[in-house]
């Protein structure tokens, strides 16, 4: 299967605002522009394994988002927990 190059982008730029959003939730938990597309990124494939896993399934970009800042929020739980 073949990304397509717009496809790849939305992924950026969804990963990066869930991990923004994600930082800003979690207090504390702040890793700059990079730190934050990658936790996003993570969150989004930790969010699309969880949330289907529950039933839900998400079908658009905001139910993507959302599912991205929920897995994100879960990694950024998980980080703080191993930090301790």
């Amino acid at each position: 299967m073949m990304l397509e190059p717009m496809s790849l982008i939305g992924w950026i730029l969804i990963g990066a605002i869930a991990g923004w959003l994600a930082g800003k939730i979690v207090s504390g938990y702040g890793y700059g522009f990079v730190g934050n597309l990658v936790i996003g990124i993570i969150g989004a494939c930790i969010g699309g394994f969880v949330l289907p896993q529950l039933g839900i399934i998400p079908a658009s970009t905001f139910g993507n988002l959302i599912a991205a800042t929920l897995g994100a929020i879960i990694l950024l739980f998980v980080l703080g927990l191993l930090r301790r």
